[in-house]
């Protein structure tokens, strides 16, 4: 049976009975059996003074880049480190001057964007060179910890979508990714670790027993969490990624599209794991709200082959490819950064978005980025807490 670092911890709350604790969590910070952290761990003797949550709030309510203003009544203090702007997203250090522990426990889907170990991140800097102790209570890497894709971060091209420099999936869990952190940075900071028991790293979410809590409105399933180091890329052009349908990041188009022109281009290149299906759809928010759009449904048919980035890569490069003229890459979409395309922000560097504009073929594109994936891996190495 696999126990998440939240599962371990609950046995040893007795030890931090004098702490004054504040908690980073949403409800992905769940036991085995469905029971939120905050109420396991009073009930346990735990002095919570505080908790923080990430993007979209305690119960995921809010849309991505919507600042949290209000949440809901669970009888103790929360506080939101989503904002407005990038000046919000760091935390104020006055917000932990009654606190002696932070913990950190939040399911996480294994790419380099998604931003709640951005948050972590953050407010490991915020809390450096003070006597404060930050907790991790680990959990599994959804989409395996054995496999890495992607270019690196270039640090010119940092932003929330992009903070601790790893490929853009990088096969860690999230205390391996602050370990990492805390040396890559030289972060000054009294960090610690409640591994998992039972998990290892070739493992898929579905293999561990655990419960899928959506991490995020658009994050519904485990197959969602398996596509998304590479669909969220669609969020850098004029595309629907599937934002106000049942489906995000399986479901892309645009108005421009024609389906079975598209599925066809795309099925054609063979791309390993994935099944392209022509279709319409009308999404009830986001890009093309309340408009039919044709586009293709994403299945995944062996998610051993699948290589997400690459995936996204090839869908975008196809899109340029058949409609040149009518595909934009998108600035300003994110309140954060203004200075580089989002599509930019997201590779971690111009790159692969010039390549694509210069026509380059699909196999030097993706060649760009090997040398990255051969650095990281032999790093990261030195991060696992967890067996093969």
């Amino acid at each position: 049976m696999i126990l998440t670092g939240l599962d371990r911890f609950i046995e040893e709350v007795d030890n931090y009975r004098n702490r004054r604790i504040a908690l980073i969590v949403n409800q992905t910070s769940v036991t085995r059996d469905f029971q939120y952290s905050w109420n396991e761990l009073r009930k346990r003797g735990a002095a919570i003074r505080r908790i923080f949550t990430p993007e979209h709030g305690l119960f995921a309510t809010e849309q991505d880049q919507v600042a949290v203003k209000s949440q809901p009544d669970i009888d103790c203090d929360i506080i939101s480190l989503y904002g407005e702007s990038y000046d919000s997203l760091i935390p104020n250090q006055n917000l932990f001057q009654d606190i002696d522990l932070v913990i950190f426990d939040i399911q996480d889907v294994g790419a380099r964007y998604y931003t709640y170990v951005n948050t972590m991140a953050l407010v490991m800097k915020s809390i450096e060179k003070r006597d404060i102790e930050m907790l991790i209570l680990d959990r599994p890497n959804p989409i395996g910890g054995n496999k890495v894709e992607g270019p690196l971060l270039n640090g010119d091209f940092s932003s929330f979508v992009g903070i601790i420099p790893v490929t853009v999936r990088h096969g860690m869990t999230p205390a391996e990714l602050a370990l990492y952190y805390r040396d890559a940075e030289r972060i000054d900071i009294n960090l610690s670790v409640v591994k998992m028991h039972g998990w290892r790293r070739g493992m898929l979410f579905s293999e561990t027993g655990l419960p899928w809590i959506p991490p995020s409105p658009n994050m519904p399933t485990e197959d969602t969490a398996y596509i998304y180091p590479g669909l969220c890329l669609i969020e850098g052009l004029n595309i629907s990624e599937g934002r106000g349908t049942a489906a995000p990041f399986k479901l892309i188009g645009a108005s421009f599209i024609e389906p079975c022109e598209f599925a066809e281009y795309l099925n054609s290149l063979g791309i390993g794991g994935v099944y392209f299906r022509q279709v319409f759809f009308k999404p009830c928010f986001n890009k093309y709200a309340d408009e039919e759009v044709g586009g293709v449904f994403i299945h995944i048919t062996d998610v051993g082959r699948l290589k997400p980035f690459a995936t996204g890569i090839a869908i975008v490069k196809s899109l340029h490819d058949l409609y040149k003229d009518r595909v934009v890459f998108l600035k300003d979409i994110y309140e954060f950064n203004s200075t580089h395309p989002a599509f930019d922000l997201l590779c971690g560097s111009s790159s692969i978005r010039e390549m694509i504009l210069n026509g380059s073929e699909m196999s030097e594109i993706i060649g760009s980025w090997r040398g990255d994936e051969d650095d990281f891996s032999a790093i990261k190495r030195e991060y696992h807490l967890y067996e093969y």
